[in-house]
């Protein structure tokens, strides 16, 4: 499945979930709502996949966690926060620099339409 075809089902999956529970719950409420949504679409998702930490070659016997891995190609880091903030996209692109995935989301929840709370990553080329 395209990248593009797996972004346009997450969206879609994304959606549904905040059109059913709408802003302010927590985000963990939101994961594993979201995880239903995407498997009810025959998608293979991920929860809190750790990502060991290397620096220099060395395990640092530290982890790196990524909310949602989509069909091991996509990373969701999922927030249910007042405002995105620029940290919250750096996140995001280190998920996806440590994974080495093309294709990351930032969602938000915690806001009165969700395609505000929205932001798509890119990591090089993606096919």
């Amino acid at each position: 499945m395209t990248y593009n075809k797996l972004g346009t089902l997450i969206i879609d999956a994304a959606m549904q979930v905040h059109r059913e529970l709408g802003p302010g719950l927590l985000e963990s409420v939101y994961e594993v709502c979201l995880i239903e949504e995407l498997r009810n679409r025959g998608l293979n998702v991920q929860r809190q996949v750790r990502l060991p930490i290397f620096y220099r070659g060395k395990d640092l016997n530290k982890e790196f966690i990524i909310d949602l891995l989509v069909e091991n190609k996509i990373v969701i880091e999922l927030k249910a926060v007042e405002e995105l903030m620029p940290v919250h996209e750096v996140q995001l692109v280190t998920s996806l620099k440590l994974s080495g995935m093309k294709l990351g989301y930032l969602i938000n929840f915690n806001v009165s339409l969700l395609k505000f709370g929205i932001r798509r990553r890119i990591n090089g080329d993606i096919e």
